[in-house]
């Protein structure tokens, strides 16, 4: 990992108007995960059902996709990853340090926001809080590693990711049958389902793959991700220098 592009990272991501939105939407989550404990009475199945269907299923891709396009996408986007490009710095470590930093900034800014909504609507000797922490976690990482790769490989990673977030991931991944199988949302949830037990199917946290399954695919997803990044960051550079 390089430091120095670490650095520039996190006052690139941080610095911009973007900053902003890392804070508004993980407020937005607590004070309705708030309002919920109110109606309810702090019911946990109804935290489930805010937990699951709009944080998991709708805020943390959105957040993934405001970091995982935030760390590089603006740098293509005016041309001045190329000046980076031109460093003797390795492409790899420049991909990764920039995703490490996509990576610690969604788990402060998206999966403990997750994972404190369960807590605060809800929940019970914080199972559900474990539970979908651990969901929003692995489904963290595959989203932001994603999207930080589709920023490298398409200018309109914004307007792909957004489809992707909130129609495949938001809409039919979470009630086509045949779209659950190939959803992140879905392979994520898997362990989630294990952790709670025989209570899972009362919460409505119920996944469409095993758990050997979501892992396996959420890690082939992730890496395969990154190694397209990295390739594909190489070939922006000799097309810079061209």
């Amino acid at each position: 990992m390089n430091p120095v592009v670490m650095q520039l990272t996190v006052r690139g991501l941080l610095g911009r108007r973007r900053s902003i939105l890392l804070l508004v939407l993980p407020v937005v989550l607590l004070g309705l995960a708030w309002l919920q404990r109110l109606a309810s009475h702090g019911s946990p199945t109804q935290s489930a059902g805010l937990t699951g269907n709009f944080a998991l299923g709708t805020l943390l891709p959105l957040m993934c996709l405001l970091i995982g396009t935030g760390v590089i996408g603006p740098e293509i986007d005016d041309g001045s990853i190329v000046y980076l490009l031109n460093k003797p710095v390795p492409r790899r470590s420049i991909l990764l340090a920039k995703l490490l930093v996509a990576l610690a900034t969604t788990l402060v800014f998206a999966v403990l926001p997750v994972a404190a909504s369960a807590a605060i609507a809800g929940d019970r000797d914080f199972t559900l809080t474990a539970a979908f922490g651990v969901a929003a976690l692995l489904a963290g990482i595959a989203y932001t590693t994603i999207f930080v790769a589709l920023s490298v490989l398409s200018r309109n990673a914004v307007i792909i990711g957004l489809l992707y977030a909130l129609l495949w991931e938001g809409v039919l991944g979470g009630y086509v049958p045949g779209v659950k199988d190939v959803s992140v949302r879905q392979w994520a949830l898997a362990p989630a389902e294990h952790m709670l037990g025989a209570d899972a199917a009362g919460y409505g946290v119920t996944s469409a793959v095993t758990v050997s399954v979501g892992l396996t695919l959420l890690a082939v997803v992730t890496v395969g991700a990154a190694w397209l990044g990295i390739g594909k960051l190489k070939t922006l550079r000799l097309a810079a220098a061209d």
